[in-house]
């Protein structure tokens, strides 16, 4: 009896997560406007997607969650694999701090971050825009993509960094070639969970988006769902978004599970 309400619980859980995507992609096939009225299969709303037949402030807040997600997300991981081997190399108290502060970021609300990051630029006079939002962004991605290398690097034999060294490699040799080999599947998740959050984020990027008409396509969705509905053509590029990101992690997790045999089998 445990067991199975413990899998009932499980699939209860997973239902509830679920269900709402599940009924997004379902009505994407539809053309109805309202989401619920079904008037029959059609692909028309994926076709008006791709032909441009949707509002250009759509295709416009597309493209500017596209590079800002992508900018934010390839610096993040620069920036957090770097801070990763720093922290891994730190002992004692100072490593416990390094990563309590690393995890403030993470627990901290998303609205306090965003109005914090708001007043640093409205004190240091920073005109509001792309660089603010990109920058924001880069702000809360960077600790998780740190949380996803450090494993990698704990996993890491210590040692074959100062064999490295000891071979006549530089530093940073030892690092493109020993390391970043090493950490590369973190930094992967790390880069991917950076994107997905910086496409996600509202809070953050309404408080540092500014008043010059730059749109994500967050804020998109908030300033439609207050004119009293939304773009049908939302409901399918949910659908395109969340299945993107479904494979992406599907090929990482069975790429990372066949490079853990081949270690295995080579040992």
């Amino acid at each position: 009896m445990k067991k199975f309400f413990a899998q009932a619980y499980l699939w209860l859980l997973l239902a509830m997560l679920y269900a709402p995507i599940l009924i997004i992609a379902i009505f994407s096939f539809t053309e109805a406007k309202v989401l619920g009225n079904w008037t029959g299969f059609s692909t028309k709303l994926y076709t008006s997607l791709f032909s441009g037949g949707v509002h250009h402030s759509l295709l416009s807040a597309i493209e500017n969650t596209l590079i800002i997600a992508i900018v934010a997300a390839a610096l993040s991981t620069i920036l957090g694999s770097i801070a990763a081997v720093g922290i891994h190399n730190l002992y004692g108290r100072k490593k416990a701090v390094i990563n309590t502060l690393n995890n403030i970021p993470m627990l901290n609300p998303d609205i306090i971050t965003g109005i914090s990051l708001f007043l640093l630029f409205v004190s240091l006079g920073i005109t509001q825009g792309y660089a603010t939002v990109i920058l924001a962004h880069i702000t809360f991605c960077t600790p998780y993509v740190v949380l996803c290398v450090m494993p990698r690097l704990q996993q890491m034999n210590p040692n074959i960094y100062e064999a490295a060294l000891d071979l006549g490699a530089t530093p940073w040799q030892a690092l493109r070639k020993v390391i970043i080999p090493e950490i590369k599947p973190g930094m992967i998740s790390g880069f991917i969970l950076a994107f997905t959050l910086s496409i996600d984020d509202f809070a953050v990027t309404i408080f540092t988006i500014g008043t010059e008409g730059l749109e994500t396509l967050s804020t998109y969705i908030y300033a439609d769902a207050r004119k009293g509905g939304l773009t049908p053509e939302l409901r399918p590029l949910s659908t395109i978004i969340f299945v993107t990101v479904l494979i992406l992690l599907i090929v990482i997790n069975v790429r990372s599970q066949r490079a853990e045999k081949r270690k295995e089998a080579t040992r």
